[in-house]
């Protein structure tokens, strides 16, 4: 395993590589660090995965000022470039899914195969639920296993919701670098005014949407609008699955993820925007 430092706008960036083979970037949650991407990549032993602390999160810097959206898709492609990778498939986990879906648009030949899971398109979305909503707005979950324990059920539904030795399972990774209170806030706040909405329909890419139909943070129909836009998605409900599936269903959602990046894609990707 590999982790090092990459430079971007005054900024270092903690990011992790793991294993030989075709790469696989995953593109991390709000408030998330690279350890908590363990079981999950645990699926995907013959592949190169490449994993990233977002600015405000883990060990990289924490920014004076929000970081945009199209920033950040900015950035995914500096990673992809310091460590050689021209095209990759790629995985984005909620607010890294939105992430995910700006690098696609705007830096189209530097994705593969898209996975977009448990996420949304900023503007225009369906809310979840209230307690959900404010639950998201502390980074406490990531500090204290008695509020983790207490919150899982209102705001991730799913295994976490339902199953305290999971809740356990997930603590230590969540505890060994969790995001500062300013960092994270600068997080949220990256995320006002954006939205994939406008672009969906422009997205070329061989795309899985995959959620759970237990999700009260980020509601299925947010799954049913991208899979709807993107011109060649396809939708895949998990029955029972909360908002950290990936965490929480790690076997499960690795196998169906990976019979989908493991196929020929079917596209030839046009070139690059000039933005």
């Amino acid at each position: 395993m590999d982790g090092d430092f990459v430079s971007w706008r005054g900024h270092r960036i903690h990011v992790t590589v793991s294993g030989d083979g075709e790469p696989l970037l995953l593109v991390p949650g709000l408030g998330n660090n690279v350890d908590m991407w363990t079981g999950f990549m645990a699926q995907f032993k013959q592949r190169r995965v490449i994993r990233l602390d977002a600015p405000g999160t883990g060990l990289s810097t924490t920014p004076l000022f929000p970081v945009t959206i199209p920033a950040l898709a900015d950035l995914l492609a500096t990673v992809l470039t310091e460590r050689g990778v021209a095209a990759t498939d790629v995985v984005g986990f909620s607010y890294g899914g939105a992430v995910a879906q700006q690098l696609a648009y705007a830096h189209p030949t530097r994705v593969k195969r898209l996975v977009l899971a448990a996420t949304f398109c900023g503007v225009g979305a369906v809310p979840g639920s209230p307690l959900a909503m404010m639950g998201l707005s502390t980074p406490l979950r990531y500090y204290s296993a008695t509020y983790f324990d207490r919150t899982a059920a209102m705001t991730s539904g799913g295994v976490t919701g339902r199953d305290p030795a999971a809740r356990r399972r997930m603590m230590s990774a969540r505890r060994s670098h969790p995001p500062s209170s300013y960092g994270y806030t600068m997080q949220l706040l990256s995320m006002a005014g954006w939205s994939s909405y406008p672009f969906l329909h422009q997205i070329p890419h061989d795309t899985l949407v995959i959620a759970g139909d237990d999700d009260p943070l980020v509601p299925v129909a947010n799954a049913q609008l991208l899979a709807t836009r993107i011109p060649r998605a396809r939708l895949e409900i998990v029955e029972n699955g909360g908002h950290l599936l990936l965490w929480d269903d790690a076997q499960n959602l690795g196998e169906r993820i990976g019979r989908f990046i493991n196929a020929a894609p079917t596209l030839v990707v046009p070139p690059a925007r000039t933005m």
